[in-house]
Order: structure tokens, then sequence, then C-alpha cells
């Protein structure tokens, strides 16, 4: 029998680059990188992978050029692309917005023909259509927030916070979807059970990432005397990891609480008298 071929794994470029590979890395999947190269040395032989724009990654998969790969919600709806969406991993969260001058309303806008531009065609008609607008779409490439009130009168564009249409002079007329970086695959190749078992253990290592991310593991030690007391206050996933101390003078305790938690936490459980308190940040928890 032959070696079981390489998974075609593409990445994207840009901005979503960066925490892309950092979440790999810290799942077991390493990225050796040359700024020269869109081909990037994978520290698993699994994989081959390529970087291309998050843009061109959903129609690529769609078409079987790749197995898996990320890209935005975004680009996966503007594409009308037919993939397999394994994992929104939260990351970029952006929020595709209608976007015009202060001044602007929807009915203002129906009362003329408009010029609309956007990144996102399919998106834009889309909603134009729904509102019954007259318009003129303009193609834009990057910086669409420049464009009102000179060269459109709206624009449609991802925004995290607002704060570069705010200063812009623009205000969000009707939200279109939410985004994030999913994990997506090309259909016909989940259909390959060698394929689909390399991205359910990539999908599992990934969870496990994201999860610890959430997460942090905090030790103690406490008496027997207080054991009663504090167990009740011990948030835990499951249940608290207990163990003895030597010389039988009370317990070790361990618990993976929420980041956020912890911060309260630890000074409540100090006043209770529960002494040692270690926090580590995880790696990586799978349930």
């Amino acid at each position: 029998m032959g070696e079981a071929r390489q998974v075609r794994l593409v990445v994207p470029k840009g901005h979503m680059f960066g925490a892309v590979r950092e979440l790999l890395a810290d799942a077991g999947l390493r990225l050796g990188v040359d700024e020269r190269s869109y081909r990037p040395r994978s520290g698993d032989p699994r994989y081959r992978v390529k970087i291309v724009r998050a843009q061109n990654v959903p129609q690529l998969l769609e078409l079987g050029a790749h197995d898996i790969g990320f890209s935005g919600r975004d680009w996966i709806e503007e594409r009308e692309a037919k993939v397999v969406d394994v994992l929104d991993l939260g990351l970029d969260p952006v929020r595709v917005v209608a976007a015009a001058c202060e001044h602007e309303t929807v009915e203002s806008l129906r009362c003329r023909r408009v010029i609309a531009a956007s990144e996102y065609e399919r998106l834009t008609r889309r909603w134009l259509d729904a509102q019954g607008l007259d318009y003129v779409f303009v193609q834009s490439y990057g910086s669409t927030e420049v464009f009102p009130p000179e060269d459109a009168d709206l624009i449609v564009d991802n925004c995290a916070s607002g704060a570069t249409l705010r200063a812009n002079g623009l205000h969000v007329l009707a939200d279109i979807l939410t985004s994030s970086t999913r994990l997506i695959a090309c259909p016909r190749s989940m259909d390959d059970p060698a394929v689909r078992e390399v991205v359910e253990d990539l999908k599992l290592n990934l969870e496990g990432v994201l999860l610890a991310r959430r997460k942090v593991l905090l030790e103690m030690n406490v008496s027997k005397a207080l054991l009663d007391t504090v167990l009740p206050r011990l948030p835990a996933m499951k249940s608290p990891t207990i163990a003895p101390l030597a010389g039988e003078e009370g317990f070790a305790i361990k618990i993976a609480v929420d980041r956020d938690r912890a911060s309260t936490l630890i000074p409540e459980l100090k006043r209770l008298g529960v002494t040692d308190i270690l926090e580590t940040r995880l790696g990586k928890i799978i349930p």
C-alpha cells in the first residue's frame, strides 16, 4: 500500500495570518515561513501548506484545489461557497455593516439613485435589493470608508469597533452579518476517511487550545479543617483534583477555572485561609 497523500492546507495571507499561525503552533502544527515564499514548511508531514488571500480560500476549497483552510465567514458568504464549516475559531470577530454619512438614512437613500461601494459585491447587492434601493455598485479594493460622500452614498464594509467609520463621519445603517475566522473544508475531501481523520485530529487540538486560552490552572494547599468550607466555593470543569499533602497536614487541590474568574477567586480563597496559591496558563485542554 502506498503512503497516504498529504492534506492540502491553505492559510490566509494578511492580517489573519499571524493569529492563525500562532493558533496552529499552539495546536502542534508549526509553520516555517520564508518571507519570499507562499509555501510554508510544515512541522507535521501530514500537511502541505500554501498561503493565499482569505478572500480566495472558500472558492479554492469548493473547487477542490485544497482540502482545508481558514477564512472569515464574510468571505464564505460573499463567495457563496459550498464548503464544510468545521470549526468557528472566534478569531478576528467583525460585523459587516451598511454605512453612510451621518445625515443619511435608508429612507433618504430611497429618494434617489445611489452609488454603493464595497469589496463585498454579492452581500451588498443582496442587502440593497432587499431595501428596494436604486443603485450603482462600485467595487472597492480596500479603504472603502473613504468613498463617501464624494465617491459613494453608502458603503458595505467590515468593522470591529466602528471607530474607523466614526472617524470618517459615517454611521451604521444596518448590520448585515457577523463574521469570525473559520476552519473550513472541501466537501469532497471530507468524504475521504483518511483526510477526515486528519481534519478531526486538527479540530480536536484547535478546540483544546481555544478552551485553554479561556482557562487557567489554580493550585493551592488547603488544611483539613478548611476543606469542607473551601470545596463548595471552587468552580471546576468537572470536580477538583485533590491529593493529600505529605505528613497528612492537608490537601493539594487543582482546578481549571475561567481566566476572568481567577482574579476575584484568588483573594476570596486567601481570605478563607488557603495557602500557596499558584496560577498557571494552560496550553491545551481536551475534555
